[in-house]
C-alpha cells in the first residue's frame, strides 16, 4: 500500500540551525518538535485525518514532583531521529486515524532511551503513524526520566506517568472515539520495561491519586524490551537510571517484569533480535516463558539479526514485524479488519524489501 510505503521510508533533514540546550518555553518546545517532525515526514499525511495534538499529561501540578526548572534538552539537533533528554514535563501526543479507517482500538506508545531520555521520533511518532494506517488511535507518551532533582521517588515517576496516561485515555474515550476496553500499551527498550511493568503491576497504583482507576492495559506490545533488573540479564544503564546503583535484591525482583507476571497479565506480542548485545534477547524469552507458565496468550518473534533499536524497520532481514503485529491484533480480536492484511500489502512490501536490501548491501 502507498500508505505503508510512505511510513517505512527513511528521510532526513538538516537541523544545524537549532541550538542544543534546554528548551525553556513549553510552547517553543512543542513548536520545535513540530518543525523537526515535519522535516522528517512524521506528521499528517496519507491515512491521517487529524493533526497531532499535544496535551499536558496532568491538569495542574504533577503529583510527587519536586519544583524546579525544566531541564529538557535535545540530545543532538542534527539527528533526524529526535531524542529528548532530562524530561520533567510529561506530555501525551495524540495521533487519530482517518475516521474511515478507525477501528476503535488505541495504543499508548512508550519510546525507549535507557530511562535517560526518549527516542520520540523513531520509536514514537513514526510508530504512531503506522498504527494510524491500520485504523488504531495512538498516543505517544513523553514520560519523565527518573531524577531525584525532579521527583520524590525516581523509581515510580515513569510508571505513574504511564498509569496516568492509561486513565486519561480511558476518561477521554468518547472524545477521541476509542473503545476503553481495547486500549493497549507498547514500549521499546527501556520503554518496554515501563510498558511491561504497567501490564504486570496494574493492581498497584504508583501514586494514591490513581487508586480505583482502570489501569490494566488490554494488550501489550514489546519491541526489544528491557524486562529484568537482575544481574546477568538486565540492561545496566537502564537499571542504574531507574533504581540507582545500590538497589536491594527485593527491589530488583519487584522491578523485574518476568517475576511479576500473573494469569491476569494482558496478552502480549514481543519482537527482538537474537544478536542484540545491548538488551539481551533472553529478556523477551524469559518474559514469554513467564506468560506461558501463567496461561497468558503471547506471540514472540525473534529475528536472527537486527541488533538493538531498529524501530519499525529491521534493515538486516527481508521481513517486517509490524504486519505480523497487525495480524496478531486481528487474530486476538482487538481490531476489526478495515485494511485486510494480505490485500495489496504483500506485493508492495516484497518490492520494498528487495529494494531496501539491495541498498543495504551496496
Amino acid at each position: 500500500m502507498k500508505i505503508l510505503k510512505k511510513l517505512f521510508k527513511t528521510e532526513s533533514v538538516g537541523t544545524e540551525s537549532i541550538r542544543t540546550g534546554p528548551v525553556r518555553n513549553e510552547t517553543g518546545r512543542r513548536a520545535l518538535i513540530l518543525i523537526l517532525s515535519l522535516g522528517i515526514g512524521l506528521l499528517p499525511g496519507a491515512g491521517r485525518a487529524e493533526a497531532v495534538e499535544v496535551l499536558n499529561l496532568y491538569d495542574g501540578p504533577i503529583p510527587g514532583a519536586r519544583p524546579g526548572p525544566d531541564l529538557e534538552t535535545i540530545r543532538d539537533p542534527a539527528d533526524p531521529n529526535l531524542f529528548l533528554m532530562h524530561i520533567s514535563r510529561p506530555t501525551l501526543s495524540l495521533y487519530l486515524p482517518d475516521p474511515a479507517l478507525a477501528t476503535g482500538a488505541a495504543v499508548i506508545i512508550c519510546p525507549g532511551g535507557s530511562y535517560r531520555g526518549v527516542s520520540i521520533a523513531k520509536e514514537g511518532y513514526k510508530v504512531a503513524e503506522a498504527f494510524n494506517a491500520i485504523g488504531v488511535a495512538a498516543f505517544v507518551l513523553k514520560y519523565r526520566n527518573p531524577d531525584d532533582r525532579t521527583m520524590e521517588d525516581r523509581s515510580l515517576g515513569p510508571l505513574q506517568d504511564l498509569q496516568q496516561a492509561i486513565a486519561r485515555v480511558r476518561a477521554g474515550a468518547d472524545q477521541w472515539q476509542v473503545d476503553p476496553d481495547r486500549l493497549g500499551v507498547m514500549g521499546f527498550s527501556a520503554g518496554g520495561h515501563l510498558a511491561a511493568t504497567a501490564a504486570t503491576r496494574f493492581d498497584r497504583p504508583a501514586a494514591p491519586f490513581l487508586a480505583n482507576k482502570p489501569l490494566r492495559p488490554d494488550f501489550l506490545v514489546l519491541a526489544y524490551p528491557v524486562i529484568s533488573m537482575m544481574d546477568g540479564l538486565t540492561h545496566q544503564r537502564s537499571r542504574s537510571n531507574l533504581l540507582g546503583d545500590a538497589a536491594s535484591r527485593d527491589t530488583l525482583e519487584y522491578f523485574s517484569a518476568e517475576r511479576q507476571v500473573s494469569p491476569a497479565t494482558p496478552p502480549a506480542f514481543l519482537v527482538h533480535a537474537g544478536d542484540d548485545t545491548a538488551v539481551k534477547v533472553q529478556n523477551s524469552l524469559r518474559f514469554y516463558e513467564a506468560l506461558a507458565d501463567n496461561g497468558v496468550a503471547a506471540s514472540l518473534h525473534v529475528f536472527t539479526t537486527g541488533g538493538h533499536g531498529f524501530g519499525l524497520v529491521n534493515k538486516t532481514v527481508s521481513s517486517e514485524w509490524f504486519p505480523l503485529l497487525h495480524h496478531w491484533l486481528l487474530d486476538q480480536g482487538w481490531l476489526t479488519s478495515k485494511i485486510p492484511p494480505g490485500s495489496p500489502q504483500p506485493a508492495d512490501l516484497t518490492a520494498r524489501q528487495t529494494t531496501r536490501l539491495q541498498d543495504t548491501r551496496q
